[in-house]
């Protein structure tokens, strides 16, 4: 199941970096990389910092042309893409809690601690969207809206926790992703949000 959602995510990914890329009015090179670091950056940026290679994508050729091809895609239907903003949503909630728990997979695969694994759950939710906004030249969305990253450290730590528990792998997985699903789409619903920080004091 978490290879479906995480093959329809990191379309969906691609999509929405082939988007971001238009805003920025980047030209369809552009629109490629962004699509590509948007989708796939996350699990890149987890497997360089835990040593694990070959890196994902380099054995799935597959991923990459999937990826592109729907960035570019994009951009001959982006004017009618606003009429899919909610199914983007939910396409995007889903991404998040099956990167996240796809990364825990892997670093628990490799033998890490549970605070490592916890944090490459959370990089392979939330860096692939924190370098498109990067590139693009904005403040991360995920730094600004509604809960985001929380809701990858929720699954994350939701996971493990069941996991000390000898819960069924399967058992393990399901509950996870609905508990994730469902704070995320709850939180783009009622607006729940992470106190923020306002300083604007200078010094000089």
């Amino acid at each position: 199941m978490l290879t479906f959602i995480y093959l329809v995510a990191i379309v969906a990914e691609g999509m929405s970096g082939a988007l971001a890329a238009g805003r920025r009015n980047m030209d369809v090179f552009g629109v490629a990389v962004i699509a590509f670091v948007t989708a796939l950056g996350g699990g890149t940026v987890r497997d360089l910092i835990l040593g694990r290679f070959p890196i994902g994508w380099t054995q799935h050729p597959e991923y990459v042309g999937m990826v592109i091809v729907a960035g570019l895609l994009t951009v001959t239907v982006a004017q009618h893409m606003f009429r899919l903003r909610r199914l983007f949503l939910l396409l995007d909630a889903m991404g998040l809690v099956a990167f996240s728990l796809i990364g825990c997979d892997v670093a628990l695969g490799l033998g890490y601690s549970v605070p490592v694994v916890i944090m490459s759950g959370m990089i392979t939710g939330i860096c692939g969207g924190v370098l498109r906004d990067v590139l693009c030249n904005q403040v991360p969305v995920v730094f600004q809206r509604e809960l985001y990253a929380m809701v990858s450290l929720v699954v994350c730590c939701l996971f493990l926790g069941l996991r000390a528990l000898e819960v069924n792998l399967a058992l393990n997985t399901g509950l996870s992703f609905a508990v994730g699903l469902t704070m995320r789409l709850l939180a783009i619903r009622l607006g729940w949000k992470l106190p923020t920080f306002s300083y604007q004091q200078r010094w000089d």
